[in-house]
């Protein structure tokens, strides 16, 4: 099951933003990595919740019931995204980075002298110097693992020798926003319960390309960014019940003590939560369109969503990558392997022999394609491979991209 390019020509007219031009030439977002396009769903159930059910949490009278009416379903939606059987563990907040720093906090108060904490130099900051942070605070130990220089991968028998009975916390993305690289988060996830260790999974650059489910990975914890997957600007985690319900989280004395409440400080962002819910239901109706099957339930639907949408995206990047490699100037930053492209996103990383990635990336934009430079906050990958300040070039396609804006791409840095 996978899109086919008529499916790709109608789902992209949602897009209003599709339909931006640059001098005449529609534009190319290859930006997706740092936020998605999204859909007009998204965008009128902001405008259709703070039109008629504005209201805060709690309130006995209509709009606030409304309210809270849409934000229990946001919760289960967001569940069914996660594969997570309970809805109240789910809890939003203003971005993955902040809700981290917060869990962080809260963690850092169960560790002690002498402990340790495992994060890698494939990730996001955000999943890297909140716990560095919070184990300083603690005087507990951080433990680096390394990455593969050539190909941009975990160095799996690093991490590995890095695991002991003084192990608290282990924090590693489901994939690189940077090179793409998926992680076996399912072994990672396993090797920390076996020293009785939690588990922390950065799903953000996941999300909007395979399917989460948090029961299979085995984790304690997970975090995504709504905005990644065709949402609004808010962040979601996920957290075990048990250990949620354990935690001292730092909160108001009035806030309740019960789930998710307990982890949603103050009031929360209402309409953009109403987005998300739409976002969600955005990828289950694609599901259901793709299997031509309008009766699957919601889980089932995003299932059949992210079948699609990764068999797509994967033929997309495997032109590009063919197309990267034909330049004698570019070199690509992770797997380049036909044969090893399971193990990838597409996102695509690129340093050229003559140009800085400033200098493409703006040459790029001045013809309507939109890609990323620096370090996009990975800043562990590119001071590893002494990349600083420049950075590389990210190119980052999703399901809305086509065939032709690849070609453009390609021709464009051909040009340069």
């Amino acid at each position: 099951m996978q899109l086919t390019q008529q499916q790709v020509t109608a789902l992209r007219q949602h897009f209003p933003a599709l339909s931006r031009q640059h001098d005449e030439t529609p534009v190319v977002y290859f930006d997706g990595p740092a936020g998605t396009q999204v859909p007009q769903r998204v965008i009128d159930a902001i405008g259709d919740y703070l039109s008629h059910r504005n209201a805060n949490h709690g309130g006995l009278f209509a709009t606030s019931r409304e309210s809270d009416a849409m934000l229990d379903e946001a919760h289960r939606a967001v569940a069914d995204l996660l594969g997570a059987d309970d809805a109240d563990c789910v809890s939003f907040g203003p971005n993955m980075t902040t809700l981290t720093f917060a869990l962080s906090r809260a963690l850092s108060k169960t560790w002690n002298v002498g402990d340790e904490v495992i994060v890698t130099r494939l990730d996001h900051d955000a999943n890297v110097t909140p716990w560095a942070l919070a184990a300083n605070d603690a005087g507990a130990t951080v433990r680096y693992v390394e990455f593969d220089h050539d190909d941009c991968t975990l160095d799996m028998e690093d991490f590995r020798s890095k695991f002991s009975d003084k192990t608290r916390l282990v924090a590693v993305g489901c994939a690189s926003n940077s090179t793409g690289s998926v992680n076996p988060v399912r072994e990672i996830c396993a090797m920390a319960r076996d020293v009785g260790a939690l588990s922390f999974l950065d799903a953000v650059h996941y999300a909007p390309h395979a399917l989460i489910d948090v029961d299979d990975f085995g984790c304690d914890f997970l975090a995504c960014s709504a905005y990644k997957f065709f949402g609004p600007h808010i962040g979601i985690t996920w957290g075990r019940r048990d250990v949620l319900e354990k935690l001292t989280a730092y909160k108001l004395r009035p806030a309740s003590d019960d789930l998710p409440e307990k982890w949603m400080t103050g009031t929360q962002n209402h309409e953009c939560i109403a987005g998300v819910l739409a976002a969600v239901e955005y990828l289950a109706d694609l599901g259901r369109d793709v299997s031509s099957d309008q009766t699957l339930d919601r889980r089932a639907a995003i299932k059949a969503s992210y079948q699609a949408v990764g068999e797509y995206e994967q033929g997309l990047v495997t032109k590009l990558l063919a197309g990267l490699q034909a330049i004698d100037e570019v070199q690509v930053r992770g797997i380049t392997d036909p044969s090893r492209f399971s193990e990838r996103l597409p996102t695509v990383s690129i340093t050229h022999k003559r140009l800085t990635a400033t200098e493409i990336a703006g040459r790029l934009g001045d013809a309507g394609i939109f890609v990323w430079h620096g370090n996009y906050y990975a800043l562990q990958i590119t001071e590893t491979l002494e990349l600083e300040p420049e950075g590389m070039v990210r190119i980052g396609l999703v399901h809305y991209n086509t065939d032709e804006e690849v070609n453009r791409l390609l021709q464009a840095l051909n040009a340069l």
